[in-house]
């Protein structure tokens, strides 16, 4: 399967635990202020690349704790991205995600698409940046409003359970 692309980092160490895959994706509709990757929202921005390319270099790396998806927003993209995240997880991998909508806000959308990515994401940083909560302390986000949310522990409590204080 196909999908664009603004980069990819292949050990990263800021995109969440462990040394992490990040997937860059193309494409943004937020259009935050003070974005981290504007070069990343144009759709016709990047360059085009498939599912195996990227499960390829998770392979060629044996240090990897995961995969990060990142942007641009990865949910303009998720039925690729759902592909890499069964395949990250069938290689006893664990999948971050970033995204500007809220948890709740991807929820209401009531897509199949959208849900089938949600359902194999385990910890999702969600909400948009806000230049006016800029905390660059904070454990792997850049605003304040942002966060850290255990997916696996959401689903069996059926409640948003967050893997960081608001304030970590």
């Amino acid at each position: 399967m196909k999908l664009r692309l603004a980069g990819i980092v292949d050990d990263s160490v800021v995109d969440g635990e462990g040394v992490r895959l990040t997937v860059f994706v193309q494409g943004c509709p937020r259009r935050c202020p003070g974005c981290h990757n504007p070069e990343a929202q144009p759709y016709d921005g990047g360059t085009e690349t498939t599912t195996d390319a990227i499960l390829a270099k998770v392979d060629a790396n044996p240090l990897l704790n995961g995969v990060t998806f990142s942007g641009g927003e990865p949910f303009t993209q998720p039925e690729a991205l759902t592909e890499i995240a069964r395949a990250v997880h069938a290689r006893h991998l664990d999948v971050w995600c970033y995204t500007g909508y809220t948890l709740e806000d991807l929820q209401s959308m009531r897509l199949p698409v959208i849900d089938d990515l949600l359902s194999e994401v385990d910890v999702l940083i969600d909400g948009d940046f806000q230049y006016e909560q800029r905390d660059l302390t904070l454990r792997f986000r850049g605003s304040r409003n942002q966060r850290v949310i255990d997916m696996n522990a959401t689903r069996r409590t059926g409640e948003v359970v967050l893997k960081y204080k608001p304030n970590e």
